[in-house]
């Protein structure tokens, strides 16, 4: 019988004649054995593997099926899990399980993934999104995300790590969905399900460092890790070592795509992913993945703090080929014109309505200026760019968990302000990401948990108050004192999601579901954010602004007003004048009382504009009512 094709480069995958073939990169090693100790078919089974001059031991191994649990021995002494392992039972400390991932019966042979406009992002934590903490609770929410209008899932990282509990970004079996939220099935049951609602499932992964425990690599070859960078969690990876050490990382991606046939992948901090390279390892690892999705459409989306535009360039033009950038601009403005802090990496932004206007219009609002709190230039141009390479949130894990208790938004702004602020994320022409909960409100808090041995948990503390400490009002000692060890269990459990909320906080769930549906419904929002429009804006007074949509011979006015009620007289803002034959009637307003609004004061536009404070209203054009009728708003 013809030997199956590999899928990846290492690692024990089961061939069709009922053998396995085994595959390890371990250079620093003289002999490698595979130890399956717990099979089915009998009693532990040692098989020797052969090296070659690249270092790879290989062999083929009878006798074993799915589920058989195996070591690599090293040297004739050590046991070692997999570094290519598909799944770890006991954690990255036990052995390793054989998966076999044809078995899995996918129903998704029609889905052709995401759609390149409409886009909505919700970053879910699968520990923290449902009491119970696994992929199979988190599937039976996914109609209520698709009743939000949430169209793509951004889940954090799953590769496998140490500990009860975590952010996953300490991962340290990349290949090896954790153990902690269910089996590697039952990751793809949630991919399948998603993809049977019209649901979008994307990756976050992380490619700047591994976690401190249970990193077992360096044993293999010290050529994964390279002093010749430094970075703010650990030793660097080496991508510009051995082709077999880049590969580990560079395939890592795609087997996510293929074998769990995920839609994207978000990438983590990839300024601290350095490579000297003629092709950077993440332009590679991007084609490669789009190379594994075939025919569906990926999307690609980068974390980036100096806010590299190169990396969402065409690889044509020494791009990498990402899709989107996350805007942390965007989220620093909003959060002062919501809060009025303006400390630590906030102090370069003043929450202006001509920044507001700015970062709708050109993403980015640092391009290359002076940027006082890292005394240096930061950000690259991005004028030319669309305006979907952008994505636009009001929280997310890291910003929630950076508060001083991990409050939510909406506890620390005004409740009229963080609704017009909602609705600018919401209907503006990026691409809007919500962090789990925020649709309903949530008052839980997101909090920095980590559940690490002994040796480990007084560095992490202090690393965390050391991080916080940038903060100047963190420094009360009131505070200090009570901010939550991310170790202590009740740190993790406080995060957890309340979904009563949902039913009680019917508001807010409102507030999202119709705005989501206005993006969705709108085709002069549509066709601005696919580039088939314009999207301008104007400063109208101290706190006022308005945000104009231009599609298909039709217009659209969104106009936030964040101060108290304002009468805008005289007012020569062109952006305000109704096209030809047409007038502004009002679509939505913020202050509904179905939103917990105040009542909406209806919009006098003549002789003067009246603008409600702390408010925000959307605006279509209709044809003229000649008929000296009342119109009704």
């Amino acid at each position: 019988m013809a030997r199956q094709r590999r899928r990846l480069s290492a690692g024990i995958e089961l061939q069709e004649d009922g053998r396995a073939d085994a595959r390890v990169w371990a250079p620093a090693c003289r002999t490698v054995e595979v130890v399956v100790v717990e099979r089915e078919s009998g009693s532990p089974l040692v098989a020797p593997l052969a090296r070659d001059a690249e270092g790879f031991f290989s062999g083929t191994i009878s006798g074993v099926r799915e589920g058989d649990r195996y070591w690599y021995q090293i040297d004739g002494a050590k046991r070692r899990p997999d570094p290519v392992s598909r799944f770890q039972p006991d954690g990255p400390h036990g052995s390793s399980a054989i998966v076999d991932p044809s078995r899995f019966p996918w129903t998704d042979a029609a889905w052709k993934g995401l759609s390149s406009a409409g886009r909505v992002l919700y970053e879910l934590h699968v520990g923290t999104f449902t009491p119970e903490g696994t992929w199979a609770a988190a599937a039976d929410k996914l109609e209520t995300l698709v009743a939000t209008g949430v169209t793509v899932i951004e889940m954090m990282p799953v590769a496998d790590f140490p500990g009860r509990w975590g952010w996953g970004y300490d991962g340290v079996n990349l290949y090896a969905p954790t153990r902690l939220y269910g089996r590697p099935d039952d990751l793809r049951r949630f991919v399948d399900r998603a993809h049977a609602l019209g649901l979008g499932v994307i990756l976050d992964v992380v490619y700047n460092h591994l976690g401190p425990d249970g990193n077992y690599l360096a044993e293999f070859s010290p050529d994964y890790f390279t002093d010749k960078y430094s970075n703010d969690w650990g030793r660097s990876l080496n991508f510009e070592g051995p082709a077999a050490a880049r590969a580990f990382f560079a395939e890592n991606g795609a087997y996510w795509i293929e074998e769990f046939h995920f839609d994207g992948l978000r990438l983590d901090a990839t300024q601290d992913v350095h490579d000297a390279s003629s092709e950077h390892v993440l332009a590679e690892l991007v084609r490669r993945a789009r190379a594994a999705g075939g025919d569906k459409r990926l999307y690609i989306v980068a974390e980036n703090e100096p806010q590299h535009t190169r990396l969402v360039r065409d690889p044509a033009s020494g791009g990498y080929g990402i899709d989107a950038l996350l805007n942390d601009d965007f989220h620093h403005t909003a959060l002062v014109a919501l809060t009025g802090r303006r400390e630590a990496y906030y102090t370069d932004y003043t929450g202006s309505p001509q920044e507001l206007v700015s970062t709708v219009k050109y993403g980015f609002l640092y391009q290359g200026q002076w940027y006082s709190w890292q005394k240096q230039g930061r950000g690259t141009p991005s004028l030319d760019l669309p305006h979907a390479t952008f994505v636009h949130f009001l929280e997310n894990h890291d910003q929630v968990a950076n508060t001083s208790l991990g409050k939510r938004v909406h506890q620390l702004s005004s409740p009229g302000r963080y609704r017009a602020m909602t609705a600018l994320t919401l209907l503006g022409p990026a691409t809007p990401l919500l962090f789990q909960g925020q649709e309903f409100a949530a008052s839980n808090p997101f909090l920095f948990f980590v559940d690490h041995v002994e040796g480990l948990r007084d560095g992490i503390r202090e690393g965390r108050r050391a991080f916080l400490s940038q903060f100047p009002s963190l420094n009360d000692a009131a505070l200090e004192n009570a901010l939550p060890l991310p170790d202590d269990p009740d740190t993790f459990r406080k995060s957890v999601l309340d979904w009563s909320e949902r039913e009680r906080h019917t508001d807010a769930v409102a507030l999202h579901h119709d705005l989501l549906e206005i993006r969705r419904s709108d085709p002069v929002i549509a066709g601005a954010v696919a580039g088939r429009g314009t999207v301008d804006g104007a400063v109208l007074a101290s706190q006022a602004f308005v945000i104009r949509y231009r599609c298909a011979d039709d217009d659209r006015l969104l106009i936030i007003n964040l101060g108290a009620d304002l009468e805008l007289t005289p007012l020569p803002e062109p952006l305000l004048a109704p096209p030809p034959d047409r007038e502004w009637k009002e679509q939505w307003h913020s202050e509904s009382t179905t939103y917990g609004g105040a009542g909406r004061q209806p919009l006098e536009i003549e002789p003067a504009w009246r603008l409600s404070g702390e408010s925000a209203v959307f605006l279509r054009t209709a044809p003229i009512d000649r008929s000296g009728a009342r119109h009704d708003h």
